[in-house]
């Protein structure tokens, strides 16, 4: 059974179960979770809109009309509306949905990829290093990720790139924290200690005991992540800090429209439509995925 733990503890999975019928297991209990299911439609309509949309027949998100500005929904050019500068708001939607995603999705595999390799070596080793690593990772506890996120933003200067630095250095330590906590516990199970004993290194070890288990966990939590740094990126780039106009960015799209929601208030409210729809569609397929992984 997984073992019940709060957040900064998280579940670690017995060996037995890693393997192909562990994931063909998973694979048929998420299928059988139609919230989760949905929410997986979801995010892939999204994300093969984004990447097709050269090829969806739409208009250039980046040709506007300053007679046509500020249609309505229904408008019989422009069926989603126009936005303040006559731009198409569906084109502009599809679009922004790449660089919305990708500034959301980056930060998160990155802080996996550090922050696995980073909390794996602190549960591992102990000891002093331990200690060191987890003092450090306190640190950025300290304060609120939103405030952080702005922080380092600001500090780096605003752009694609640096908010993506940003919101990786404000997600590694959590992800670190979860890490160090399962490997911590994978570490004294007997199968480690009879490897240990026989005579396998420490490399060994991890690759064939500790990664199979930890990485499951880890991932799940990781998951939970995307709907919080669409949210964060989409902040970043509300407030200057992220992409740059003419560029369609869900975040940066609200900011522009924010003086057009007193007359078209359906238009300006579209962006932030799509950054709920997708924050909450990621949050339900990682809620579902933690359930089918059975990580409680």
């Amino acid at each position: 059974m997984a073992v019940v733990t709060d957040l900064g503890h998280a579940p670690a999975l017995p060996a037995r179960r890693i393997g192909r019928g562990y994931w063909a297991g998973v694979g048929r209990r998420l299928m059988r979770d139609p919230v989760a299911v949905i929410a997986a439609i979801v995010i892939l309509t999204i994300v093969l809109g984004a990447i097709l949309a050269p090829w969806l027949g739409l208009a250039d998100p980046y040709r506007g009309s300053m007679l046509r500005r500020l249609r309505p929904v229904g408008d019989a050019l422009y069926r989603l509306g126009s936005d303040e500068l006559g731009r198409d708001m569906l084109t502009r939607l599809v679009y922004g949905g790449r660089l919305s995603l990708l500034m959301g999705l980056m930060p998160v595999v990155l802080a996996f990829v550090a922050g696995s390799t980073i909390g794996i070596l602190a549960g591992f080793v102990g000891g002093r290093l331990n200690t060191l690593i987890m003092r450090t990772v306190d640190v950025f506890y300290a304060f609120p990720s939103v405030l952080l996120a702005i922080a380092l933003s600001g500090a780096l200067g605003a752009g694609i790139l640096n908010a993506i630095v940003s919101l990786t250095i404000v997600f590694t330590p959590q992800v670190t924290r979860i890490a160090e906590s399962v490997t911590t516990q994978i570490r004294t199970r007997d199968y480690v200690e009879a490897a240990r004993v026989s005579g396998a290194g420490p490399l060994a070890i991890i690759r064939v005991h500790v990664l199979g288990n930890v990485l499951g966990p880890i991932f799940v939590y990781a998951t939970s992540l995307i709907s919080v740094s669409m949210i964060l990126a989409s902040g970043l780039s509300f407030l200057g800090l992220g992409s740059k106009p003419p560029e369609p960015e869900w975040g940066l799209m609200l900011n522009t429209l924010r003086t057009a929601i007193y007359v078209q208030p359906v238009v300006a409210a579209l962006p932030g439509a799509m950054i709920f729809i997708t924050s909450i569609s990621f949050n339900l397929l990682s809620d579902g995925l933690r359930s089918a992984m059975e990580v409680k």
